[in-house]
This record gives structure tokens, C-alpha cells and sequence, in this order.
């Protein structure tokens, strides 16, 4: 993240000071009247219609607010916020939304939302941000390898597809939509770290799309390949078997060193398949992102990016996640490779990082895993 957390804390702390301040905490305390349209919907209400939190949904709106440039709508900032977020959590927008800021649907869709959805993706570079000093990237490292024991790592590494529907009569551009699970989808290479931050969220394509191919054509490949990152690598499935960045899991395991590699690498993995899951339940629209076709990849990136900044903001404020409901389809850990058709460079680094790391004898083997179940 760009910002250090102390600050993020003290704007927390100031925030929640104003709702306490404010009375009740739906803004309308004694002789005074609702001071934006949050202020109509208690905390439980308001938490319903975009699933974030009030210090969380002010927030966004003071940064909205603060980048969006003058604007011919006749609605106030909070008006177009909540009825973005509104859909963004819910995939469509509410009738209570609605009747709030006083616009039918069509109009929302083609200009509350997208306006709203431009300025929230264009503060990526504020809100998801990859660890670019030395000092970053060490910190980063460090946390991870207390996490799973891997070492040098900077994040998780995956494609996140999300549902569209495509003309069936178009029939070139419908097949490039159909992923390896056999669904239509738009596809973005996201990297999360081991708490669930997303750190960088790529442009999407059709579904169809490789994996490994978009990672080779990826700024952050790009980054590595240069050295701009040193010997910090990343970890993915087994799609990501040709790049040398990029750790994957053992195919067939022998050792006892190589299943312990794979369980921390699995542990680590899941990090990114539970925030995936965990952005799709918080914002609906991402399960069904609607009509597309080559052209509107764009507006489909966008979406996908404002949800990703909007996530590591709901982080930071300690929102609750919301329970599971329904299936969310399982993310594509990728088509498995044989070892012999890896890279030599990162076949030889995870080799290293297997004796260096998870090759101990089992008398110390089970002292860690006995402290890992006491806590």
C-alpha cells in the first residue's frame, strides 16, 4: 500500500471520532438534519446497501471528492458514491438507492457509475501499490517467510477470471471469452501479499487468454526480467512453469522436503484464491460483470480495478468479511507441466530454496508443526 499504516490508522481514528461526535452515528443528531444521503441509513442499513462500513464509505467518498474533477451532474459526491458502491455490492442498484438520489437506471449505469468507477481506478497507484524500495521488498519477504517459510518472496501470483456473458452469433469473439473451465470470462493477472493486499492488478483480457502468456507480457515481468527487484521472486501455479521468477509447486513430490515446500506453498496460494473469493462476495458485480466483447475490455478493467482498490480500503478499515453465499466458481490454478519442461534457472532456485528451508530432520519437522498447532 502507498500509505504507510500509521497514517491510514490516524485517518481511521479521525473518522470514527466524527461519527461518535456526529451522535448516533447516522449523522442526525439533535436539531440538526442529514448532512449527505449516508446519513439517512443506519449502520446496519447502510453496511446492507454497499457492504462496507461508515468510516469506510467516508472515506472513499473524501477520496472520490478529492480527485474528481468538476463535474455537470446534478448529484452530490456522496449521491454518486453510494450509488456506485450500491452496485458494486449488489452487481445491480437498489431500489432504496435509487429513490434516494432521485435517478432511474439507465442514467446511473451510463454516468453515475462509470464516472465514479474512472476516478476510483485512476487512484490505483495511491491504493495498490507493489513494494518498490529495498527496504519495502525486505519487509515484505520477511513477513511472508514468517508466514510459510518461503524465502525472497514479494506475493501470490494468479489469473482472476470473471463471469460475462458474449454473443453466441459472434462466434470468433465467443470462443476467445471461453476459459480452460469452459465459461465465458474477462481475465486479470492480480498479485496479492500473504495478508490478502492486492499489490498490482493488471489489465484484463479475454478469458481465453494464457496465463503464462499474459505474465510475460506484464509490467511486473518486465520489472523482474530487468532486475529492478533483485533475487525476489514471486509464487504461482503450475501455468507459470517457463518463467524464471516465479516459484511453483513440486508436481510429483519425493521428499519429505518437497511435500513441506508444497504445504507452505499451498498455504500461501490459498491467501490469494480466499481474497479473490472474499472481493467477489464483497462486490457482487464482479460474479457477473454482464455483456462483453473485445471492445469493452476496457470498461470491464476498470470495474475490476476500482473493486481491487476498493478492497485494500476495506482492509485497511478493518471491514467484516461477508459470509459465504452460494458457489463462487474455483479459480484456475493453471494445467500442469511436467518438470522436465520448467525453467532450468527457477528449477534449480526451488531445489535451493527445498534443502535450505524444508530438508530439516523430523525431529525438528514435528517440533514445527507442534507449534504451529498450539497456535
Amino acid at each position: 500500500m502507498a500509505f504507510p499504516l500509521p497514517l491510514w490508522l490516524a485517518v481511521q481514528d479521525e473518522l470514527l471520532r466524527c461519527e461518535e461526535d456526529s451522535g448516533s452515528g447516522s449523522g442526525s443528531g439533535p436539531g440538526s438534519g442529514p448532512r449527505s444521503c449516508f446519513d439517512s441509513f443506519d449502520d446496519e442499513a447502510l453496511f446492507e446497501l454497499v457492504h462496507l462500513n461508515r468510516p469506510c464509505a467516508a472515506f472513499i467518498t473524501d477520496a472520490v471528492r478529492s480527485h474528481l474533477q468538476a463535474d455537470k451532474s446534478p448529484l452530490s459526491v456522496e449521491s454518486m458514491v453510494l450509488v456506485a458502491l450500491n452496485y458494486y455490492a449488489h452487481g445491480v442498484l437498489s431500489t432504496t438507492a435509487l429513490q434516494k438520489v432521485g435517478l432511474n437506471k439507465t442514467e446511473c449505469l451510463t454516468t453515475v457509475v462509470s464516472t465514479v468507477s474512472e476516478v476510483i481506478a485512476a487512484m490505483a497507484d495511491q491504493f495498490i501499490s507493489f513494494p518498490m524500495t529495498d527496504d519495502a521488498r525486505c519487509r515484505v519477504a520477511s513477513r511472508t517467510k514468517d508466514f510459510c517459510g518461503i524465502p525472497n518472496l514479494l506475493g501470490i501470483l494468479a489469473p482472476a477470471h470473471f463471469k460475462i456473458r458474449a454473443s453466441p452469433y459472434e462466434i470468433n469473439a465467443f470462443r476467445s471469452f471461453i476459459n480452460c473451465q469452459g465459461f465465458t470470462s474477462v481475465v486479470s493477472q492480480i498479485i496479492c501479499d500473504c495478508d490478502g493486499n492486492i499489490l498490482s492488478v493488471e489489465k484484463c483480457c479475454a478469458g481465453r487468454e494464457n496465463e503464462l502468456d499474459m505474465w510475460e507480457a506484464s509490467l511486473k515481468q518486465k520489472e523482474m526480467e530487468e532486475g529492478l527487484h533483485g533475487s525476489f521472486r514471486l509464487i504461482g501455479g503450475h501455468s507459470y512453469y517457463k518463467s524464471k521468477h516465479v516459484l511453483t509447486p513440486v508436481l510429483e513430490p519425493s521428499s519429505r522436503g518437497e511435500y513441506r515446500f508444497n504445504a507452505a506453498h499451498g498455504k500461501l496460494h490459498n491467501v490469494m484464491l480466499a481474497a479473490i473469493s472474499e472481493m467477489k462476495r464483497r462486490f457482487e458485480c464482479l460474479m457477473q460483470l454482464g455483456f462483453a466483447h473485445e471492445g469493452s475490455l476496457n470498461k470491464k478493467s476498470i470495474i475490476i480495478k476500482s473493486c481491487c482498490v476498493l478492497h485494500n480500503i476495506a482492509k485497511k478499515f478493518s471491514v467484516p468479511s461477508l459470509p459465504v453465499a452460494g458457489e463462487i466458481f474455483p479459480q484456475w490454478t493453471g494445467k500442469q507441466y511436467s518438470l522436465g519442461e520448467m525453467n532450468p534457472e527457477i528449477l534449480k532456485v526451488r531445489q535451493e530454496v527445498i534443502a535450505s528451508n524444508f530438508s530439516y530432520c523430523d525431529s525438528e519437522w514435528d517440533r514445527i508443526t507442534t507449534e504451529e498447532e498450539e497456535q
